[in-house]
């Protein structure tokens, strides 16, 4: 990433959102919020809400693709969700789809190496697994390589 912006990830879900955000240096994803999904006006509020608050410039969604990479129902429905954020948000925010395949899993697996069971993470794994996907796509805008600090004379 050339400049330092703040990034929203979200997991959408029919029964809950996740939502993940960056770090002030664009680098690391962390856990924000549940947002709960059934009242689509509520929670679309709420988002926006936690756009203006936290300074939000990108928004990076998941894509529930199937294990091949085709789109199924569950795609129809995150991109008329996404559709209906982008009405009431800022026209300046960037959104970005990602492949979310299995970040739910990933995001389980390292809960269980965090000592929670499938109990304890029902109310953050959905933050979980939007940090996987918001954390994916910041590795993806890292440089290759990191350029070596500027010698002082």
């Amino acid at each position: 990433m050339s400049e330092w912006v703040r990034v929203l990830g979200i997991d959408y879900g029919t029964a809950r959102i996740g939502l993940a955000v960056s770090d002030d240096l664009g680098m690391m994803a962390h856990p924000f919020e549940t947002v709960p999904a059934a009242k689509q006006e509520e929670a679309i509020a709420r988002i926006s809400e936690v756009v203006a608050e936290r300074s939000i410039q990108e928004v990076v969604i998941g894509l529930p693709l199937h294990l091949n990479g085709d789109e199924g129902p569950a795609v129809k429905g995150v991109r008329r969700f996404t559709k209906e954020l982008k009405a009431a948000l800022p026209d300046h925010l960037v959104y970005h789809e990602v492949d979310e395949r299995l970040t739910t899993k990933t995001a389980m697996e390292k809960l269980h190496q965090a000592g929670r069971n499938e109990k304890n993470s029902k109310q953050i794994i959905d933050q979980a697994a939007a940090v996987e996907i918001l954390q994916d796509w910041l590795d993806g805008q890292m440089p290759v390589e990191i350029p070596p600090p500027p010698e002082f004379s």
